[in-house]
């Protein structure tokens, strides 16, 4: 069979003659034809020999290159609705952008004086676009910018103390998403780790007891994504700067999802700022860009001018340095926080993470009566109080309150219908909680956004 199934396969040049292809392609090159042609009878003569393809319509080969090209064309990257109820969701792009900073990524996607002084006319220096906004913002003396934390991490590690001991507490050998531990890094940065203390306590005498003519540098990783509670001990960061400083060694700290502000201003539970690690002494302080912070993905790494200069002059840096559209999103970023008061209306994460209960019930009373509307009878649709959570390793064990969208249908399960949301168009990304399918309001700006318009859901009898 797999032999008469090859021989019903036409040629390349008699399927480029079906007048059902032609018809249909004139909007595209010979060359993009040829090209998703070939590929669709590459797909089918593979199939055809592994046993999976088991007839050949001919009268469907030319949909099949118009479905090849047209998926070619389409954009692998979009956008996608977050209801999941996570508002810095990693797996999503975590902090969504302010629209400030959208369009400061339009306006420097052509020719921008990205390394070009326009006062001097000579060469000039990326980080010496945000440097200043960064020290107004934080106290530091200098600041500069790579492409996420873990690099900020890793070139900050390297610069200070390559080939020598980074000393750490046990409890901060922290593990964040998609596999990442700090063990690693601090083995890739050339370091040697000096573990210190136990998981649960370590004092200062343990940290005053492994400084050594090998110590490189004090390394304090702020506990972000996790809590240990119970019979504990840590050592402060004065304590530490002290330590350091009587034994010479830098001390640095990862804060992670690096927040600028106090956010018990806005009701929630409080993370030490980057300010607040500055001006306790550490030398230097790495935080992300995509976080609590509320802008594009990067590694910021503030503190004395001494220590930022010797990182900014490692030759790691050039491989490791943000981009333009990086830079002109921070940037647009880090302007809104010169305006505290209008910032919870301004900053995405920020807005998010402070929304009023109220604002919240009425967008989800909202999405519901239309959600019942489109997706019909034999769909169940119900507003109820549930939870959100911050997301991106931010605010460990912090529940939100909020509204919800359930869905049911009558023969349907939560896992089919949370797969039709993501087939829509745009996506809308739910979760799955007690085999019940959920949106969650608390990131939902526009109620309709959540309602799928393409494809139908299943079951949909309209």
């Amino acid at each position: 069979m797999r032999e008469r199934l090859l021989r019903e396969l036409p040629s390349v040049d008699a399927l480029l003659r079906d007048e059902r292809l032609r018809s249909r392609s004139s909007r595209w090159s010979q060359e993009l034809v040829l090209w998703a042609a070939r590929r669709v009878l590459k797909g089918l003569r593979e199939g055809i020999l592994a046993g999976a393809v088991t007839e050949v319509d001919g009268d469907a080969l030319a949909g099949l290159v118009v479905d090849e090209i047209e998926s070619a064309l389409s954009p692998r990257l979009k956008r996608v609705v977050n209801a999941s109820g996570t508002v810095i969701h990693t797996n999503i792009g975590r902090a969504v952008l302010a629209p400030e900073a959208e369009a400061a990524v339009v306006e420097a996607a052509g020719n921008c004086n990205l390394e070009f002084d326009l006062a001097g006319g000579v060469r000039g220096e990326r980080d010496s676009l945000v440097e200043g906004l960064l020290c107004e913002l934080t106290g530091a003396e200098a600041a500069c910018v790579v492409n996420n934390n873990a690099a900020a991490v890793l070139l900050t590690l390297n610069t200070l103390a390559e080939g020598r001991e980074a000393v750490i507490s046990r409890g901060e050998l922290i593990e964040i998403g998609g596999s990442f531990r700090l063990p690693e890094i601090i083995e890739k940065s050339g370091c040697l780790l000096r573990e210190v203390g136990t998981t649960n306590r370590t004092h200062a005498r343990d940290y005053a007891g492994a400084m050594t003519p090998a110590t490189g540098v004090i390394f304090k990783a702020h506990t972000s994504n996790y809590r240990v509670t119970g019979f504990t001990a840590e050592v402060a960061l004065p304590e530490l700067v002290s330590i350091g400083r009587e034994a010479g060694v830098p001390v640095v700290e990862d804060l992670g999802s690096g927040s600028l502000v106090d956010l018990a201003a806005w009701g929630l539970p409080g993370e030490p700022t980057v300010r607040e690690v500055v001006e306790a002494g550490a030398d230097v302080v790495t935080f992300s860009g995509d976080k609590l912070l509320g802008g594009p993905q990067a590694g910021l790494v503030v503190g004395s001018r001494e220590m930022v200069d010797r990182i900014r002059k490692n030759p790691m840096k050039r491989a490791l340095r943000a981009g333009k559209l990086t830079l002109a999103a921070l940037e647009a970023t880090l302007r809104l926080y010169l305006d505290p008061g209008r910032l919870a209306a301004r900053l995405p994460v920020l807005r998010h993470l402070a929304r009023a209960p109220g604002e919240i019930d009425a967008t989800a009373r909202a999405a519901a009566a239309l959600l019942a509307e489109r997706l019909g009878a034999e769909y169940k649709v119900e507003v109820e109080d549930s939870v959100s959570v911050v997301g991106g390793g931010a605010l460990p064990g912090v529940e939100l309150p909020t509204r919800v969208v359930a869905v049911t249908h009558s023969s349907l399960g939560a896992d089919d219908i949370f797969a039709s949301f993501l087939a829509a168009d745009p996506p809308v990304l739910g979760r799955v909680s007690k085999e019940r399918f959920l949106l969650d309001m608390r990131t939902i700006d526009d109620p309709a956004s959540v309602v799928p318009a393409a494809p139908a859901a299943p079951g949909n009898k309209t």
